[in-house]
C-alpha cells in the first residue's frame, strides 16, 4: 500500500468540505428567499470553511514577542492587484472594534461577500503565484489547483443577497469550528425538512391572503373616495354649464359685431390682394428662370449616363481578352465607381434644391391663405408646378433606378471576371505579347477619364451658379420684408406728423388771440418802454430757456418780458400784471418781480 502524502489529503477535504457548505449555503437561501443576516448558521459555517481554506499551508512569521500567523497579509494583497477593492480595505481599516488581523480578515470576508466580488477578489490572488509565494508554502491549497476550483465555486454566491453588520459583532475573539452535524443528513432530519417547508408554504399562504385583504381594503377605501370626488365635480360641472349657458349669449352678441368688422377687413383685403398679385408674378417668373437652369441640368445628366453605358459596354467586350491587366482594369473599375458616388452627391444637390424650391412655393402658399376667394387662379398655378416638380421628382427616381441597375450590371460584370480567370489562367502566357497593345487602349482610357473629371468640373461650376441664384432670391425676399417694415415706420411717422400738425394749428389760435389782446397793450408798451429805457432788455434771441422754469421755448411756448428787471420768461411764469412807478396801468411782471413788490407795498403801509 502506497502511502498518500497527508498535505494532498487535507486539502481533498477542505475542497470537500468547501463544497459541502457553498452547495448548502445556496440552496438553503434559496429556499429562505429573504437576504441573510450575519446569525443564519449555514453562513457562518461558510465564513469558518473559507478562514480553514485560506490559513492551510500559511508560512509562520516570527516577531519579537510571538509567531504570527494571519490571513490579513495575502488579502491586503488584493488591493494593489484589484484597483475596486480599495474600499474594503479602507472601510476595514476604519472599523473601531477590530484590534488583530484575523477580525480585519474576517470582515473583510463578509464585506466582500456582500459585494458579490469574493471569487473576482480571490481569482487575483491565485494568478499571481509569485507574489503568494512569501505568504505561503508551495503545497498550500492556494498553491495549488484545489484553490482554483473553490475560487470556480465561489461565483455562484452571487446570486445570494446579504446584510451582514460588521462592526457590532466581536470578530476578533471567535474560535472558527466546522460543525459537521449540518452536513450530515438522518431520516428524521429529511423528515423535519419536510415538515417545516410545508409549514413555511401555509404561513406564505396566509401571508399572501393577509396582503389580498389589505389590497381590497385599500381599493375599498379609494373607491369610496373617487365617489365622494365625482358627486363634488358633478356639482362644479352643473355651475360650471350655467356660467357656460351666459357666456354663449355673451359670445353670440360678440359674434355680431366680429361679423360686421370681418366685412371692413375683408374689404381691405382685397385691396392688399392686388398689389400681392403684382408680386407674385415676378416671383414666378424667377422661378422658371431657375427651373430652365434645372431642365438643362438634368439633360446633361441623361447625356452623361448614356456615355457611361457605352464606356461599359466596351469594357465588357474588352474582358475577354484584358484577363492578363485585371488588375490594372480594377483601378480603373474602382476611378469609375468614385465617379458615380460623385455624381450621385450632384443628384442629391439637385434634390436639396428641389426641395428649397418646395420650400418657396410653401411660402407663397402661407402668403395667400388668407385670401382664399381671389387666389383660386394663383392656387391653380400652383397645382400646376407642384405636378411639374412630381414629374421632376419621378425623373430623379428613374434616374436612382437607372444607376441601381448599373450597379447590378456591374456586380454580374465582376462575377463574370472570376469565370473568365478561371477559363483563361492557361491562356496567360500566349496573352503576354499582347501587353503592348493593350497598354496603348488604357491610355486612351486615361484621356478619356480625364475629359469626364473635366466636364464633372463644368458641372459643378453650373451647380454654384444656381445656388448663387437661389441666394440672390433670397436677398431680395429679405428686401421685401424690410421695404415693409419701413413701409410701417413710415405710417407710425405720418402719424407722428399729424399730431404735431394739430398742435401746431392750436398753436396758432392761440396765437391770433393773443395778437389781438396785444393790440390793445401796445400803447401801454411804449409808455413802460420810455419808463425802462434806463434798464437792460434782453433780446428774444439771446433767451432759448425760461429764467425761472429753464423750460425751452416753442410755438406754443411763447417768450414775455418782464416790465421791471427786463428778463425773458415764459407766460406760466409771466401771467401776473401790476403798476410800477413807469406806467399808472398794470403791466406784465414775472413771479420773482411780483413776490418782491408785493412785499415792498406791505411793509410801506402803516
Amino acid at each position: 500500500m502506497a502511502t498518500k502524502d497527508p498535505t494532498a489529503v487535507e486539502r481533498a477535504n477542505l475542497l470537500n468540505m468547501a463544497k459541502l457548505s457553498i452547495k448548502g449555503l445556496i440552496e438553503s437561501a434559496l429556499s429562505f428567499g429573504r437576504t441573510l443576516d450575519s446569525d443564519y448558521p449555514p453562513l457562518q459555517q461558510f465564513f469558518v470553511v473559507m478562514e480553514h481554506c485560506l490559513k492551510h499551508g500559511l508560512k509562520v512569521r516570527k516577531s519579537f514577542l510571538s509567531y504570527n500567523k494571519t490571513i490579513w497579509g495575502p488579502l491586503e494583497l488584493v488591493e494593489k492587484l484589484y484597483p475596486e477593492a480599495e474600499e474594503i480595505g479602507a472601510s476595514v481599516r476604519d472599523l473601531p472594534g477590530l484590534k488583530t488581523p484575523l477580525g480585519r480578515a474576517r470582515a473583510w470576508l463578509r464585506l466582500a461577500l456582500m459585494q458579490k466580488k469574493m471569487a473576482d477578489y480571490l481569482r487575483c490572488l491565485i494568478i499571481q503565484r509569485d507574489l503568494l509565494s512569501e505568504f505561503y508554502e508551495y503545497h498550500a491549497l492556494m498553491m495549488e489547483e484545489e484553490g482554483a476550483v473553490i475560487v470556480g465555486l465561489l461565483v455562484g454566491l452571487n446570486v445570494i443577497d446579504a446584510n451582514l453588520c460588521v462592526k457590532g459583532e466581536d470578530l476578533d475573539s471567535q474560535v472558527g469550528v466546522i460543525d459537521f452535524s449540518m452536513y450530515l443528513k438522518n431520516e428524521e432530519d429529511i423528515g423535519n425538512k419536510e415538515r417545516n417547508v410545508q409549514i413555511a408554504a401555509i404561513l406564505d399562504q396566509k401571508n399572501y391572503v393577509e396582503e389580498l385583504n389589505r389590497q381590497l381594503n385599500s381599493t375599498v377605501s379609494s373607491l369610496h373616495s373617487r365617489v365622494d370626488s365625482l358627486e363634488k365635480s358633478n356639482t362644479k360641472l352643473i355651475e360650471e354649464l350655467a356660467i357656460a349657458k351666459n357666456n354663449i349669449i355673451k359670445l353670440q352678441e360678440e359674434n355680431h359685431q366680429l361679423r360686421s368688422e370681418n366685412k371692413l377687413i375683408l374689404m381691405k383685403t382685397q385691396q392688399h390682394l392686388e398689389v400681392t398679385k403684382v408680386d407674385v408674378e415676378t416671383e414666378l417668373q424667377t422661378y422658371k428662370h431657375s427651373r430652365q437652369g434645372l431642365d438643362e441640368m438634368y439633360n446633361e445628366a441623361r447625356r452623361q449616363l448614356r456615355d457611361e453605358s457605352q464606356l461599359r459596354q466596351d469594357v465588357e467586350n474588352e474582358l475577354a481578352v484584358q484577363v492578363s491587366m485585371k488588375h490594372e482594369i480594377e483601378l480603373a473599375m474602382k476611378l469609375l465607381e468614385k465617379d458615380i458616388h460623385e455624381k450621385q452627391d450632384t443628384l442629391i444637390g439637385l434634390r436639396q434644391q428641389l426641395e428649397e424650391v418646395k420650400a418657396i412655393n410653401i411660402e407663397m402658399y402661407q402668403k395667400l391663405q388668407g385670401s382664399e376667394d381671389g387666389l383660386k387662379e394663383k392656387n391653380e398655378i400652383i397645382a400646376r408646378l407642384e405636378e411639374k416638380t412630381s414629374k421632376i421628382t419621378a425623373a430623379m427616381r428613374q434616374l436612382e433606378q437607372r444607376l441601381q441597375q448599373a450597379e447590378k450590371a456591374q456586380m454580374e460584370i465582376e462575377d463574370e471576371d472570376k469565370k473568365y480567370l478561371q477559363e483563361y489562367q492557361s491562356k496567360f502566357d500566349s496573352l503576354q505579347k499582347q501587353i503592348s497593345q493593350k497598354e496603348k487602349q488604357l491610355v486612351q482610357l486615361e484621356t478619356d477619364l480625364k475629359i469626364e473629371k473635366e466636364w464633372r468640373q463644368t458641372l459643378q461650376e453650373d451647380l454654384q451658379k444656381e445656388k448663387d441664384t437661389v441666394s440672390h432670391l433670397r436677398n431680395e425676399t429679405q428686401q421685401i420684408i424690410t421695404l415693409k417694415k419701413e413701409f410701417l415706420n413710415l405710417q407710425d411717422e405720418n402719424q407722428q406728423l399729424k399730431k404735431i400738425y394739430q398742435e401746431q394749428e392750436q398753436a396758432l389760435q392761440e396765437l391770433g388771440n393773443k395778437l389781438s389782446e396785444s393790440k390793445l397793450k401796445i400803447e401801454d408798451i411804449k409808455e413802460a418802454n420810455k419808463a425802462l429805457q434806463g434798464l437792460v432788455w434782453l433780446k428774444d434771441k439771446e433767451a432759448t430757456h425760461c429764467k425761472l422754469c429753464e423750460k425751452e421755448f416753442s410755438l406754443s411756448k411763447r417768450k414775455h418780458h418782464c416790465r421791471n428787471c427786463g428778463e425773458i420768461f415764459c407766460n406760466a411764469c409771466s401771467d401776473n400784471e401790476l403798476p410800477l412807478p413807469s406806467s399808472p396801468k398794470p403791466v406784465r411782471v414775472c413771479d420773482s418781480c411780483h413776490a418782491l413788490l408785493i412785499q415792498r407795498c406791505s411793509s410801506n403801509l402803516p
